[in-house]
């Protein structure tokens, strides 16, 4: 049986066919309108406002994050399901909150559906609610102090 060659690296504008199929492919926080969220949106965020990463497994994207400076919040962090509960999602949240805290001292935020595996992800990753959206979704925050609080800088990007 061959060995999955998995590797971490930055998102590049080539690289958004691949991340619309893992984003379309989840199971939870499944877009309620694909066509919201479009190949130049995600452009956009990985080369003007923020920046991407994507986990490959055998040149394959499998899962990819994206952090926005602009909002100050995270765009997007979804792991392809036949991929889920291997550590791909909490190493991708590690190298973008890093990078994030890296540009700037303000607090970010996400959102994510309620009773999801996202909000518990987030909960168990130190992320502290405080509050609903008016479309119904748990808003988080994070602030640097508490990233640096709680996150053991050991891993090798």
């Amino acid at each position: 049986m061959k060995q999955e060659q998995v590797q971490y690296r930055e998102a590049l504008p080539e690289d958004i066919p691949q991340i619309q199929i893992v984003r379309h492919s989840v199971k939870e926080n499944v877009l309620s309108n694909p066509a919201l969220v479009t190949d130049d949106d995600c452009k956009v965020y990985i080369t003007v406002r923020g920046k991407g990463w994507v986990c490959e497994v055998n040149d394959q994207i499998v899962a990819f994050a994206i952090a926005d400076l602009v909002d100050h919040n995270i765009w997007a962090l979804f792991v392809h399901p036949d991929h889920a509960g291997k550590g791909i999602g909490k190493y991708l949240h590690t190298i973008m909150l890093d990078w994030y805290f890296t540009q700037t001292s303000n607090k970010v935020w996400l959102s994510t559906a309620p009773g999801t595996k996202a909000e518990t992800f987030y909960r168990m990753n130190g992320w502290k609610a405080v509050g609903i959206t008016k479309s119904g979704e748990v808003k988080f925050e994070m602030d640097n102090e508490n990233w640096k609080s709680m996150h053991l800088p050991d891993y090798k990007y």
